[in-house]
């Protein structure tokens, strides 16, 4: 019997008590089995996919490393920037990853970003073969076309279009200009695949903010920001010396793929930039990054910290590199600006006793900060101011290789000292040719009786005509072989320097040109086939004056940690080698330049703060103009610094001496206050 107290639940509620329970209970159902499939059936698949899809490792290229001068002012430092990289691997067809391509290369547009476009074909309709590219662009271009078995001699630009429209699937739907686009973009990819370099392609350094904040918010599959850093330069000088950095090419990886570099990194092009890379470029880190579906980075963890580069310090003292910059700009200035002829230059500062690069100037030169915007204009200049003339230009000595031809008949015993000859103006002694002296050819007169401290200190020609003939070429190129002339310097720029050549047969002979008894004479005096550069010519000079101890020239100082924690190298050569030259003999040669600068070019000399020596040399180039050559050393008495200046249609190297007493007395001042007010090593900014 019920209870009256028992309330009635009515059918319909029983009813949808039934149905909500039958609905879970198959819902409970679906749910296992989709699990179960999922995690047992094909769980190591999904999980597989996912670790793939959402899960990648990447290089982090490390800080470069800084470069200071000889006391420690910052030349080169760095600064952050952002990259902005393209991977292809996150599509699955040509078509999106063309649509990818141009949707953010639009956006780069529309931003005024530039970025990298590395197809040597122009970028607009009618196509044509860019031919005056970079080497490396062109070796690029080829190397694609070889593979796909068509090349530049036998294609048009046009039709190889074409042909890569067909190779990467472009719809005809593109423009030709859109088709362009993308193509710069698939052509980089293409060649980063023939050498099996899978890195993400790096499209634009130093980002601008708005692509940046743009590409975070938008969906823009394929790209992929990053830190990178920038050289940031702290001086307007030193350009050939300091050099850039660039992004590898494909004949770069070959190289540093070996020492474990991605083919994204920055490495140094030139200068000490390059010379010292395995300081500067430190040791790139690992980290993961985690993407959603859509390719945006939901997370960052570093696997390996990147360690910055090394700092390096150079031998260069930048004060003093400024002042002579300055010095040499301000003297051609002035004679270009009183013929109107087109002039370049150098100058070359060396350490007596070590081989320490303190300066080395060229003219024209260039700002390194906006190297890469001015390329194309400097690149095409006449007047080459890439061209490092310090290192790379070579010139004829003229009269300053007087003193190293007095030096092999020396000691040759050829002459002593006390030896006298008899300057008649017109050298007989060959029926032809008969070459006169410089001042019988300028005034019809002659030095008279003269030995070698005078011929030096005067320049007679006709004094050395004699010396050399009975010298020999022979003997004469053997010392000034041992002087570092027309030899490898030392200096680390070893890719960008020209070792000249010293006059011979033997060089004659292997040039297909003429040798005679004549080029001996005219060797004696600094003309012939005798080439060197003005860094040569300075540690040259630094050797005579150091007494015959020759040192490589150099321009590695020492290497510190980035902390300064650790010294990893520092310079301690000893002589490459040592010129035998007695006291006597040295003496009478070294005092023959001392005379120069207390007698003729005492007007000049007697503005300098320390007692100095010198010689000048006219360098004949076969034109009107003829090059003005420079070299001294100071002090006289302790030689701490040699000096060879060489300008370009610059006529007598007596000219040049006003500049040379501005070198010596900017390093001699300096030198005063020098590390008592600045202690050496330490970080200036």
């Amino acid at each position: 019997m019920k209870s009256p107290h028992t309330p009635r639940v009515p059918h319909t509620f029983k009813t949808r008590l039934t149905v909500l329970a039958g609905f879970f209970g198959v819902f409970l159902i679906l749910f296992f089995i989709v699990l179960y499939s999922t995690q047992i059936v094909h769980g190591d698949d999904y999980l597989s996919k996912s670790i793939i899809s959402t899960a990648k490792t990447e290089d982090v290229e490390a800080s470069r490393g800084l470069l200071t001068d000889r006391n420690g002012k910052v030349l080169v430092s760095n600064r952050v920037t952002y990259t902005l990289s393209f991977d292809a691997s996150v599509f699955s067809d040509d078509n999106a990853t063309n649509a990818a391509i141009l949707r953010l290369l639009q956006l780069c547009r529309s931003s005024g970003q530039t970025w990298a476009d590395n197809l040597p074909i122009s970028q607009t309709a009618p196509f044509a073969y860019i031919t005056d590219a970079s080497e490396d662009n062109l070796t690029s271009l080829d190397k694609y076309t070889d593979d796909r078995g068509y090349s530049r001699v036998n294609v048009s630009a046009p039709e190889a279009v074409e042909k890569m429209r067909a190779d990467f699937h472009l719809d005809s739907a593109y423009t030709d200009e859109e088709a362009r686009l993308i193509l710069g973009v698939r052509f980089e990819l293409a060649v980063r695949k023939l050498l099996d370099t899978p890195e993400a392609y790096v499209l634009a350094n130093d980002v601008n903010v708005e692509v940046l904040s743009q590409i975070a918010d938008g969906n823009y599959l394929g790209a992929v920001t990053g830190t990178s850093s920038a050289r940031e330069y702290e001086t307007t000088y030193a350009a050939h010396i300091l050099g850039h950095v660039g992004l590898m090419d494909a004949e770069d990886y070959k190289q540093y793929s070996k020492e474990g570099y991605p083919m994204n990194a920055l490495i140094g092009k030139s200068g000490v930039e390059e010379a010292f890379e395995k300081y500067l470029h430190g040791e790139s880190g690992t980290r993961l990054i985690t993407t959603d579906s859509e390719g945006k980075t939901t997370g960052e963890l570093y696997v390996q910290e990147p360690v910055p580069g090394d700092t390096v310090a150079l031998t260069i003292d930048v004060d003093l590199q400024k002042d002579v910059e300055d010095a040499l700009a301000k003297r051609i200035g002035e004679m270009t600006s009183a013929d109107g002829i087109p002039r370049g230059g150098a100058a070359a500062v060396v350490g007596v006793g070590n081989g320490d690069i303190l300066a080395l100037a060229s003219y024209p030169t260039y700002n390194i900060a906006t190297f890469f915007d001015d390329f194309n204009t400097l690149n095409k200049d006449p007047a080459s101011p890439m061209l490092n003339r310090a290192i790379g230009g070579t010139y004829a000595p003229g009269s300053t290789f007087k003193p190293c031809t007095a030096v092999a008949a020396l000691e040759s015993g050829t002459i002593t000292t006390s030896t006298t000859i008899q300057d008649k103006g017109i050298y007989t002694y060959y029926p032809s040719p008969q070459p006169t002296c410089w001042i019988y050819s300028s005034t019809g007169g002659t030095h008279g009786l003269v030995d070698v401290t005078k011929a030096i200190t005067v320049s007679c020609n006709y004094f050395f005509y004699e010396v050399g003939r009975l010298t020999g070429i022979a003997n004469i190129d053997n010392y000034a072989a041992q002087f570092g002339l027309g030899q490898p310097t030392g200096i680390e720029l070893e890719n960008e320097e020209n070792t000249g050549a010293l006059a011979s047969p033997e060089y004659a002979e292997a040039n297909d040109l003429e040798w005679t008894d004549g080029q001996t004479l005219t060797a004696a005096i600094g003309q012939s086939y005798n080439l060197f550069t003005p860094l040569q010519l300075a540690n040259y000079i630094a050797t005579l004056a150091g007494g015959g101890d020759h040192y490589n020239a150099h321009l590695l100082k020492n290497v510190k940690s980035y902390d300064n924690s650790d010294l990893v190298y520092s310079y301690d050569e000893g002589p490459a080698n040592t010129v035998a030259i007695s006291d006597q003999n040295l003496q009478a040669v070294l005092s023959g330049m001392h005379d120069l600068t207390t007698g003729s070019l005492s007007t000049y000399f007697s503005n300098c703060v320390v007692d100095a020596a010198a010689k000048t040399g006219t360098a004949q180039t076969g034109n009107t103009n003829n090059n003005g050559v420079f070299v001294a050393f100071a002090p006289f008495d302790k030689p701490q610094i040699a000096v060879a200046i060489v300008i370009e249609k610059g006529d007598a190297g007596a000219a040049l001496a006003s500049t040379a007493v501005e070198i010596l007395n900017s390093y001699f001042s300096k030198a005063e206050i020098g590390t008592t007010v600045i202690g050496e090593d330490a970080l200036i900014n």
